[in-house]
């Protein structure tokens, strides 16, 4: 905007019989062309801010799961140490734990789906520890030692598994 207020100033100072043919226009075109790249400039300033401001939203959604997500892996692990199923403590916990999972699931947060014998995905897992056994081929997924997460496609943190062979 500055060098168009620039070049205006300049063309001013010049006399009539120096100005190029290109600017021999009426103003009011002049005016006209200026409102319309103004309205398309500020069109576009719209839309890139409105872009983001959804990937500032998404990325604190994320921030904020990064920091709830060991809670919900301890809930997992207390489950598994309770021996009574139907014991209070068990089903207190079991319940908090799935209002903690609702509430992840409604912002979008998803557990990545892996099955044991599956293919190792260096972009969906990550391997802590290798082992060698005859019941799994090569690079395929043995065990499962964490849950991992996404959220709209993007992976909040990864599947911690061992790798076999």
């Amino acid at each position: 905007m500055k060098e168009d207020e620039l070049q205006v100033e300049e063309l001013e100072t010049l006399e009539t019989e120096e100005l190029p043919e290109v600017l021999d226009a009426p103003k009011e075109e002049n005016y006209l062309d200026k409102y319309q790249r103004c309205l398309a400039e500020f069109d576009n300033y719209r839309k890139r801010t409105v872009k983001e401001m959804a990937v500032r939203y998404d990325d604190g959604i994320r921030a904020a799961c990064e920091r709830l997500l060991p809670i919900a892996d301890n809930f997992e692990r207390a489950l598994a140490a309770i021996e009574n199923k139907e014991d209070s403590v068990y089903k207190g916990i079991e319940m908090l734990a799935r209002q903690l999972d609702g509430a992840l699931g409604e912002m979008g947060v998803t557990p990545i789906a892996i099955e044991i014998g599956g293919e190792f995905a260096p972009n969906l897992h990550y391997a802590v520890a290798h082992t060698e056994d005859e019941n799994f081929g090569e690079n395929q997924v043995a065990e499962v030692l964490q849950k991992g997460y996404t959220h709209r496609e993007k992976v909040i943190r990864p599947v911690m598994v061992k790798v076999a062979n």
